[in-house]
């Protein structure tokens, strides 16, 4: 039965961010805006060269179910970013019922590079969540852009998650990908998609320099596969049965090599 408080109580939290990252005309990185509210705690770490450092600090538990969070994120012409959270977000139940959402926008500027390395999202039994992720890059533009998640917690089942990552590069579509999880998803645990894994991921890089020299299709072990995009860029993608096995996966040699064309 619903109650007067049940019909009063809000629908969930609505938080934005926003990080700006721009050339300080030195070889370096300046960040002219770092604004956070709510779960949002953003902090400057120390730069490494001409790239500029952001952590993201979880203020408070979220995603919770009906929550509404947005993250925009823009990296200038010849500026360098690289960013990263200081723990796994964990997406929760919340009072209503409701859905969470987790929206990201970014974009990259003429020859700005961006380092999207964010630790692993965790889908609690109970959440539902849908999250998005649409990358525009300008033609010079590089990414590298590492994305986990974690069905369920140790011995639990998950909950409901939704996840889309669009990459656009020069205007035209390079990547569209989504992909579902959990209860009320057809087959989403069949040998086809997860085969009893509980943990997936994928590394994409972009970067003009795969022009000239493609990335070849290949499997990468047993649980993952590295496909080279209709342009100039590649994504390895990978399942596996817990968390570490996954970022071991993520970080073999066999692609490790094209992210450290510019990694420090």
């Amino acid at each position: 039965m619903t109650t007067p408080a049940d019909r009063a109580a809000p629908a969930g939290l609505r938080a934005e961010a926003r990080i700006v990252a721009a050339a300080d005309g030195r070889g370096g990185t300046a960040l002219p805006v770092l604004a956070g509210a709510g779960p949002f705690a953003l902090r400057r770490l120390r730069p490494a060269g001409p790239e500029a450092r952001v952590a993201l600090v979880g203020a408070m538990s979220a995603p919770l179910g009906g929550d509404r969070l947005g993250l925009t994120v823009r990296v200038e012409d010849g500026a360098a970013l690289r960013f990263t959270t200081t723990a796994a977000t964990l997406a929760l139940p919340g009072r209503t019922g409701a859905p969470a959402t987790y929206d990201v926008r970014i974009q990259l500027g003429e020859g700005a590079t961006l380092r999207w390395l964010p630790e692993p999202l965790i889908s609690a039994r109970g959440s539902d969540l849908r999250t998005s992720i649409r990358v525009d890059l300008a033609p010079t533009a590089r990414l590298v852009l590492r994305e986990e998640q974690i069905l369920g917690r140790a011995g639990e089942e998950p909950g409901r998650l939704t996840a889309r990552l669009t990459i656009h590069r020069a205007g035209r579509p390079l990547f569209d990908q989504e992909l579902g999880y959990g209860p009320g998803t057809p087959g989403w645990d069949g040998g086809a998609v997860l085969g009893g894994h509980r943990a997936v991921g994928q590394l994409l890089v972009v970067d003009p320099a795969f022009t000239a020299c493609p990335v070849r299709a290949r499997p990468v072990g047993p649980t993952a596969a590295l496909t080279p995009l209709a342009g100039p860029g590649a994504v390895l993608s990978a399942v596996a049965p817990d968390g570490l096995r996954l970022r071991k996966l993520l970080e073999t040699d066999d692609f490790g090599a094209a992210e450290r064309i510019w990694a420090a």
